[in-house]
């Protein structure tokens, strides 16, 4: 992926909404010891980071097939608000498919943007698997969860914090299927900084740290997290091997310091983190002592945490 291809979607992106902000933060900065620089990913019409793949995707497939009949998608909740906004944007039918029990809200707010909802399985691989029949049994384009188009259109955040931002020494990203780190790692090289990334993942959905460290994909049983947008059981090979590639390590954070880095936000900048928009601040804050005095960016990817889920942990 080159810088000119990144420009371009940052241009299509812009036409839609402009460059979320990146703020320090005083009093984040004070309790990390560190100038800490936020990627507010949830300020995007959807609330999260993943419109800017969904616009970039579904502007790529119109244009390689114009008469497409329809996307289908599945999601724990962002990636398929992010499709259904594009795809009516488009003038095309989106069809998402979630798992049982997830986010009422994310729920509601991918029916308002117009996708069929379908439930299905316990977990998002269940779900992404249901969604793999029903492409061919109904003739929908599938949108993966990874993709270089949708890597391509979320790489703009990188472009805008890292333009935006003095050279920074470090930047956490926190890790669902890996187009968010895959677009950061891109843009650091592209524009040759000298930034560490550093990946973000839950303890109890660590499937991409064991791939990390194994050298090869290792998928998990169990994907059980707070942080429903980090929570996958199956990596992405070619995901994986840029990480393992571009990534300085991939970290892991417990659900409590997940917990704690959404009251850390709140606090400090008065914003809302979902668990997976959280992650990054939760990595900080475990790695504090060596991040001590250094220019750190952090991926809040987004905001949709359900209102009576994110009052009891407040």
């Amino acid at each position: 992926m080159t810088l000119r291809e990144i420009r371009a979607a940052a241009k299509l992106v812009h036409g839609v909404f402009g460059p979320t902000p990146q703020y320090v933060w005083p009093l984040l900065s004070q309790r990390a010891d560190a100038e800490v620089w936020v990627k507010h990913e949830n300020d995007t019409p959807i609330g999260a980071f993943k419109v800017r793949g969904g616009l970039t995707f579904v502007e790529e497939l119109v244009r390689a097939e114009p008469h497409v009949r329809g996307v289908i998608a599945a999601t724990r909740g962002n990636h398929g608000q992010s499709i259904a906004f594009a795809a009516r944007r488009a003038g095309i039918a989106s069809t998402i498919v979630v798992p049982h029990g997830n986010s009422v809200e994310k729920n509601a707010a991918m029916r308002a943007l117009g996708a069929e909802l379908v439930v299905y399985g316990r977990d998002f691989q269940e779900a992404r698997e249901e969604m793999e029949r029903l492409a061919v049994r109904r003739d929908l384009r599938e949108v993966p969860s990874f993709h270089p188009w949708l890597v391509r259109g979320v790489a703009t955040y990188a472009l805008e914090l890292f333009e935006a931002a003095p050279q920074l020494d470090r930047v956490y990203v926190p890790i669902g299927l890996g187009s968010g780190i895959c677009g950061t790692i891109a843009v650091r090289d592209a524009l040759e900084r000298g930034a560490e990334v550093v990946g973000v993942v839950a303890e109890g959905a660590d499937a991409y740290a064991r791939s990390f460290e194994a050298g090869r994909v290792v998928a998990t049983e169990d994907a059980t997290t707070i942080a429903d947008g980090v929570a996958v059981r199956v990596p992405d090979p070619d995901a994986l091997a840029t990480i393992r590639r571009g990534a300085a390590r991939v970290i892991r954070v417990s659900d409590a310091e997940i917990k704690a880095a959404m009251r850390a936000i709140f606090t400090d900048t008065h914003n809302v983190a979902e668990g997976a928009g959280a992650a990054a601040l939760a990595g900080l804050m475990r790695e504090r002592e060596s991040a001590k005095g250094k220019r750190v960016g952090l991926i809040l990817s987004g905001g949709n945490v359900d209102r009576d889920v994110f009052a009891s942990i407040l």
